[in-house]
């Protein structure tokens, strides 16, 4: 069966962990395992840090990138979902995709029949999610022993942050304002991965004894006209000097 990574949650604890132990091993990198494969890198939604760090990582692991604009693929208005998804398979050994709604990439990973990687949508971020857990572990150690504040919009990369966090035993606290929250269902789906998770509107009180402090733009592409109302909902969620006093010591 074809896998696909469109959550972290997708993986198992044991997937995860190797993940992670495997990226920082240059013997992945002298392997070549996308030697002679294509990877289509799908962008219906732009962004240069993506498109330099996709294209860069499949040259290192021996494949060729291809960079495709939205508008080239046209979903669901020059060939549905499910047609781009078979056709770009026969070319490429993976699809990965950035995407406004999660919906589209699910659907091309229903009719792909390489793996469909998620460079981002509207539900979750893994990939930004991996990163950052690798990041976290290089400078505070492993995330089983941390606790981990959000602050701010429970958005995409927060929902895969915490998956993860909460995959590998670690505590994810979050800080966010009423109406940008995570529901209670999600607290205890988040719970259930493996982790401790709280929630508080005081963001003082979600940092209190964190050992990384975590989050993201107020306003991601497609929510410009939302911009003056999140600026003033989210003018007390700034992670400032004053807040990181009331996380752990020497927290990051």
């Amino acid at each position: 069966m074809t896998r696909h990574l469109l959550n972290i949650s997708d993986l198992s604890v044991s997937e995860l962990r190797a993940i992670l132990d495997l990226s920082l091993q240059q013997s992945v990198r002298d392997a070549q395992p996308l030697n002679g494969q294509g990877v289509a890198l799908i962008f219906e939604k732009p962004s240069n840090r993506t498109r330099h760090s996709m294209e860069m990582a499949v040259v290192q692991l021996g494949g060729h990138p291809v960079y495709t604009r939205g508008e080239e693929v046209g979903f669901d208005v020059r060939e549905s979902v499910e047609d781009i998804a078979r056709i770009m398979s026969g070319y490429h050994g993976v699809l990965a995709a950035r995407v406004f709604k999660h919906s589209v990439v699910a659907r091309l990973a229903t009719s792909s029949t390489v793996p469909v990687i998620n460079m981002l949508s509207d539900l979750s971020h893994p990939l930004q999610a991996l990163a950052d857990i690798i990041t976290m572990e290089e400078h505070a150690g492993p995330i089983s022993g941390l606790t981990v504040a959000w602050i701010g919009d429970y958005n995409n990369v927060a929902r895969s942050l915490g998956e993860a966090v909460c995959m590998l035993g670690g505590t994810f606290s979050l800080g966010c304002p009423l109406g940008y929250d995570a529901n209670d269902e999600e607290i205890e789906r988040l719970a259930s991965l493996g982790g401790a998770v709280s929630q508080s509107v005081d963001p003082l009180v979600a940092v209190k004894g964190a050992h990384v402090v975590h989050t993201d733009t107020w306003i991601s592409m497609g929510q410009e006209q939302e911009s003056q109302s999140r600026r003033k909902i989210f003018a007390e969620y700034c992670v400032t000097s004053a807040l990181m006093k009331a996380a752990a010591p020497k927290a990051k």
